[in-house]
């Protein structure tokens, strides 16, 4: 995992969550959240993460909830850049996945949210009901190589 082993270290005590942008060529895999009043960005599209259990680690957290959500069982070096991105909200972090060989057919959707679909980053950037935050940061990494700006 590319620049984050020492920050995972240094920043673990004070984080709140994880998400992580499995990229696969120009698609990235999105997750549309349920449509609940009582949660935030209800019926938007998101990408694999949350929040923090316990003690973990943001590589942890993330790797959790990416087991929880998409039954997708992924390694440490499965994560090819990490970023510690502050903000009002608090500490959070962004992980990107680079996975060429992406197969769909290994998803096992759990049962938080309504769906997931493989969906073209152009789309995500630019659909209304797509998380802001996320659209930020996936836009900053594509076009900065840094999500938190």
């Amino acid at each position: 995992m590319a620049n984050t082993k020492a920050a995972c270290k240094e920043f673990r005590m004070t984080f709140h969550g994880a998400k992580l942008a499995i990229l696969v060529g120009d698609h990235v895999v999105t997750l549309l959240r349920d449509d609940l009043s009582e949660i935030d960005y209800a019926n938007h599209w998101d990408l694999p993460g949350g929040g923090r259990e316990g003690n973990e680690s943001p590589a942890d957290c993330v790797l959790r909830e990416l087991k929880e959500e998409l039954g997708l069982v992924y390694q440490k070096t499965d994560l090819h850049n990490g970023f510690e991105c502050r903000s009002d909200g608090g500490t959070s972090w962004f992980f990107v996945s680079n996975q060429s060989g992406f197969d769909h057919t290994s998803v096992g959707f759990g049962s938080e949210g309504q769906g997931w679909k493989l969906a073209n980053i152009d789309w995500f950037l630019n659909e209304a009901r797509a998380v802001p935050i996320l659209v930020s940061r996936l836009r900053g990494y594509l076009e900065k190589g840094h999500p938190c700006g």
